[in-house]
């Protein structure tokens, strides 16, 4: 059912925003898409509700492209702490609309691979990386976090 929505919403904002898929055969979509941010669930995933067209807004989970923050469930304590800094880190970065750019399905948990910019253009991936609360992380095997 998760599938089912994550390829709806992206048909929809695709044939909104009238952009073709990418050659790889997976659906990009270059955006902007305008989203009201529900809640940061952690340091590189948030909940929004976008609009693809007029009168019509669809909930969906985005995970920030190019970083991972780790785990705030994880089994060490540090692990954890590390993962709450971060997600109050992505939290105070982000007002309660936010434009989501460069947008693709993700192959895990059916959620939405995005970009997101900040008002005075700076990525917030960035920002996360530059801070130290993130690693960069490119879709692969996934970076070391403390206790691992």
């Amino acid at each position: 059912m998760r599938s089912t929505s994550l390829y709806a919403l992206l048909l929809l904002l695709a044939a909104f925003i009238g952009h073709p898929a990418a050659a790889s055969g997976d659906h990009l979509i270059s955006g902007p898409v305008e989203a009201k941010l529900i809640r940061v669930v952690d340091g590189d995933t948030l909940l929004v509700s976008a609009a693809p067209w007029p009168g019509h807004s669809i909930e969906t989970y985005v995970r920030l492209r190019g970083i991972d923050a780790p785990e705030l469930h994880a089994k060490c304590e540090a692990t954890r702490l590390a993962a709450q800094q971060a997600r109050d880190g992505l939290s105070r970065l982000l007002t309660t609309k936010v434009s989501l750019l460069a947008i693709s399905g993700d192959k895990y948990y059916g959620r939405v691979l995005a970009d997101i910019r900040l008002e005075d253009g700076r990525s917030v991936a960035d920002v996360l990386l530059a801070s130290g609360l993130v690693k960069s992380y490119d879709g692969g095997r996934k970076p070391l976090h403390p206790c691992n």
